[in-house]
């Protein structure tokens, strides 16, 4: 018989376990407190090189999710720590998975593994110079292997089946001492879903270079004098002039690197770093992770339907993909397929964050920003802004009606109970000093001529956030304030806001003492950090007179949200997945000169922000998956006998 040994227990269920286990208590004492301990190797699955899924170990111990990012940081001096993960991932730059994968030099199937690397010691009490000799059982005959007990034991555990682990240990004269455990590795299967909140945006796993020269924009006055002169994408030589365009192509052989470029899909994402923590935390699992959030995404268009890609990166056909495959409809089809290989493969958790695009929350950004006569008339026309009015009436009208068809598509893939979909809301990105309105002004947008953050515009949009929109959200993914649920105890999600208080201090507008050194130099809290003369400006574009190659767009700040300014400095996203009507007709064109600047993630969580949105979601994932319901170092093996201070 195979006992349950728990490092941690209470009084009460020591006792227990006493009482239980006294025909083994003579065996235990035998055995000492030597226990089997085991560990699943390069748990986060997508990543396929150990080294770098032990580097968040490393950073992650006796530390939150924010404060291993914030550490990794200054790490990577600001360069960020995806940089090249981006490169070595299961999943290719266009969304694909990798079918094999070569993890560690074994290829695996990524959604349906057959087996998990494992790392076995022998742990406690071990005599000095202790030999071991090693069998593993499950079921198809034991493979044995003798070493000194000092070394851990590296061995493939089949998936889906226990596999008995048996050390009979021998030290001199000493009678041989045998420990057995079983060894059953738990493969959970997420999907990230959602919209740009979901995928990253802001936050490039390899940010854009910059160059210290200028980079010519026109404005929609298209005279002369309506020009002006933005740090230019470092590497680029064509024709930096107004006068003077080049190709597209030219221009995007130094975009930022993102590991899925149609959507913005981020390592920096709170679904990412959510599903990488459950990892790291619990060494008995292992996690297969499918991003598949779109920056952009609404409920009808992005999850139940198709939509727009948000760009194409460069590739070897010049075609470009102006469509992204619904998020459900990819994901019940890799659900589909799994099952087929390995009937059990249940989804096990979907994490979620939807409903901003559906009550047209960039619009009312848009509305806030940009301050200018001709760009509000131009924008107003063409369907880019939207008012507090216009979100009203969706979020009572539209988001209702697409919360029930979004529950029923995902019931089936979760077993029919919704507790399995986390629900991660938004938070206010509008707050500082506590939870007051940022006040405005051009602090942070002063990238375009154009945008001002208008103090009256963003008192409206930031009450209606927190008065009307969020609690909203909550009531439709909880079916609560009068939400349409058939089933309100099934239909219920896990529901996520513990980072909205915290986000209160961290708006867009905080600043810091602490902030880069290069923000606080060179980002005027009068908005005045771009050089007006487009002569001097051509040669050097910062009134600071300092490189713009020195932005770090990865080094802690006071803002979790990403400005404008960051935006362009971090990303600077050409927007090929507009409609032909609304593409810029070159690489100096008005209108990329306004979507250089907001298009990579203006207004978007950085980082850090990310990191504290995985924080809130760590400890609902972990109570949906039932993971704390068994402390993650539970051994399997001989009840050792009672230690004195476990009975305190």
């Amino acid at each position: 018989m195979i006992s349950v040994f728990l490092r941690t227990l209470s009084a009460g269920a020591v006792l227990l376990a006493g009482i239980l286990a006294l025909p083994e208590r003579a065996a235990a004492q035998d055995a000492g407190t030597m226990q089997i301990s085991w560990e699943v190797r390069n748990r986060f699955r997508l990543f396929r090189e150990e080294r770098d899924f032990l580097l968040h170990v490393e950073n992650a111990r006796n530390r939150s999710i924010l404060a291993a990012e914030q550490s990794l940081e200054l790490q990577s001096e600001g360069r960020g720590w995806a940089r090249n993960m981006v490169n070595r991932l299961c999943i290719d730059l266009q969304g694909r998975v990798n079918q094999p994968c070569t993890r560690d030099n074994v290829k695996e199937n990524y959604i349906t593994p057959i087996d998990h690397p494992v790392t076995v010691r022998l742990t406690g009490a071990v005599p000095v110079g202790a030999t071991c000799a090693w069998s593993f059982d499950d079921g198809d005959g034991p493979q044995t292997s003798t070493f000194d007990c000092a070394e851990p034991i590296n061995l493939r555990v089949r998936y889906g089946k226990p596999t008995v682990a048996t050390v009979d240990v021998s030290a001199g004269s000493d009678p041989t001492q045998r420990v057995q455990t079983e060894i059953q590795v738990r493969d959970i299967f997420i999907a990230g879903l959602g919209d740009s909140i979901a995928s990253g945006e802001g936050n490039p796993d390899r940010p854009l270079a910059l160059s210290d020269e200028g980079f010519c924009f026109r404005s929609y006055l298209g005279t002369a004098s309506a020009q002006y002169y933005r740090p230019s994408r470092h590497g680029f030589k064509g024709g930096r002039a107004c006068e003077a365009p080049d190709t597209l192509a030219n221009w995007q052989r130094y975009s930022a690197l993102w590991f899925n470029a149609p959507c913005h899909r981020s390592l920096y994402s709170y679904q990412a770093r959510t599903a990488l923590a459950l990892a790291v935390r619990y060494t008995h699992i292992a996690v297969t992770f499918l991003p598949l959030a779109c920056t952009g995404a609404s409920i009808g268009d992005g999850l139940l339907g198709s939509q727009r890609a948000r760009e194409c990166p460069p590739g070897k056909t010049g075609v470009c993909s102006t469509s992204v495959n619904a998020q459900v409809a990819e994901l019940r089809e890799a659900v589909t397929a799994a099952r087929k290989r390995q009937p059990e493969r249940t989804l096990d958790l979907v994490l979620l964050s939807v409903g901003a695009n559906d009550v047209y929350f960039s619009g009312l950004v848009a509305d806030v920003i940009v301050d200018t006569a001709t760009e509000r008339a131009l924008f107003r026309r063409s369907g880019v802004m939207a008012s507090v009015e216009d979100s009203r009436d969706a979020l009572q009208r539209e988001l209702p009606q697409s919360f029930v068809k979004l529950r029923e598509a995902l019931k089936p893939l979760v077993g029919g109970d919704l507790s399995h979909v986390v629900y991660v809301s938004y938070a206010n990105p509008a707050l500082a000093d506590g939870g007051a309105p940022c006040r405005g002004g051009r602090a942070g947008f002063d990238i375009h001529p154009s945008f001002n953050t208008d103090p009256q515009r963003l008192a409206r949009v930031s009450a209606f956030v927190d008065a009307e929109f969020l609690p909203q959200l909550k009531g439709l993914a909880t079916c609560t304030r009068g939400a349409l649920c058939r089933d309100p105890e099934a239909d219920r999600m896990t529901f996520v806001d513990a980072h909205q208080a915290a986000f209160a201090d961290h708006g867009f507008c905080a600043r810091s003492g602490n902030d880069p050194e290069f923000d606080r130099s060179c980002f005027a809290e009068n908005g005045q950090s771009f050089d007006p003369d487009i002569v001097s400006a051509a040669s050097q574009p910062m009134l600071c007179g300092r490189g713009a190659s020195e932005y770090r767009a990865y080094l802690p700040r006071a803002r979790w949200i990403r400005d404008a300014n960051d935006s362009y400095f971090a990303a600077m996203t050409y927007p090929q997945g507009l409609p032909a009507a609304s593409q810029p007709t070159d690489i100096h064109d008005a209108t990329w000169g306004v979507l250089s600047a907001v298009y990579g993630g203006a207004v978007h969580p950085s980082a850090e922000g990310h990191a504290a949105m995985a924080d809130a979601a760590l400890p609902a994932a972990s109570a949906a998956l039932g993971l704390d319901a068994v402390p993650p170092n539970v051994t399997r093996g001989f009840l050792p006998r009672l230690l004195p201070s476990a009975q305190q």
